[in-house]
């Protein structure tokens, strides 16, 4: 089966996953859970066998910017769904798998570029960048967390219970799993960087210093936001907006770059 066919069927089912929560997202029984995870899981499935197609060439693996950019949507669509078997997660679904929409239809438009690596040839190179790919997805689903918390807050603080349902987290428990998730980001984000200060001799060249100084910043708005929240006991509008600050300091870091040097200066 070809690669654009296989795409073209993983962008039907995310669609059709994100039409049957939106279509129900507030009614009193919730959506068609069936309907949502059988669409969420071919559609998984077939984004899987297409990353495998893209990123694995004979020549190397190819990690290009819109491979890396799939590759990373998978992992939060993954981690998304499997949190949402077993806890209420609701107000996430339609954004993870409608994103996960827009990927598909990416790969299927845009034009491929080819960024070759050799990671059989450098294993720490391959543990910095799983480690610091892990980190990302958490923290991406920290920040969408965190989201959802400000969404139900606003909700009850307007008594506006009918926009509640019971597939729709307490507000105390969706706050504990969004400070657990946003811990383990930045302990893993720490030890990637770790990783790459202490045993990549290229860390602090000129072509990684504009990644490094965000992921840094990113790292430190994190950090400081779990001491805060531990000591100080941050939380609601402040820990939203350190949680997005991060992560877009995280997202310029590592794709900013990436965009500017493959896309940008390719098309001037």
């Amino acid at each position: 089966m070809s690669t654009v066919l296989l795409t073209a069927l993983a962008l039907i089912a995310y669609l059709v996953a994100t039409g049957s929560v939106l279509l129900r997202i507030f009614h009193p029984q919730g959506p068609h859970f069936k309907t949502t995870f059988s669409a969420a899981i071919a559609g998984l499935v077939l984004h899987m066998l297409v990353l495998v197609t893209m990123l694995f060439t004979e020549q190397g693996q190819n990690f290009s910017l819109l491979n890396v950019s799939s590759l990373v949507c998978w992992l939060i669509t993954v981690a998304i769904t499997l949190t949402a078997l077993r806890t209420p997660t609701i107000l996430l679904l339609p954004v993870v798998y409608g994103f996960a929409s827009l990927v598909q239809l990416a790969v299927l438009t845009l034009p491929h570029s080819v960024q070759l690596q050799h990671f059989e040839q450098n294993i720490v190179l391959l543990l910095h960048i799983m480690l610091a790919f892990i980190a990302y997805t958490i923290l991406m689903m920290a920040m969408l967390y965190s989201f959802q918390v400000s969404y139900i807050s606003n909700r009850l603080k307007q008594k506006d219970f009918a926009a509640m349902t019971r597939h729709m987290p307490p507000l105390v428990q969706a706050e504990v799993l969004q400070f657990r998730i946003l811990l383990a980001g930045t302990i893993l984000l720490g030890l990637a960087l770790l990783v790459a200060a202490v045993f990549m001799d290229n860390w602090l060249a000129k072509d990684n210093l504009h990644k490094n100084v965000f992921s840094l910043l990113g790292f430190a708005v994190f950090a400081v936001l779990c001491w805060g929240h531990a000591r100080k006991g941050w939380r609601g509008k402040t820990a939203n907006i350190l949680t997005v600050t991060g992560a877009a300091l995280l997202t310029l870091g590592y794709f900013g770059s990436r965009f500017v040097r493959e896309v940008l200066l390719n098309t001037l």
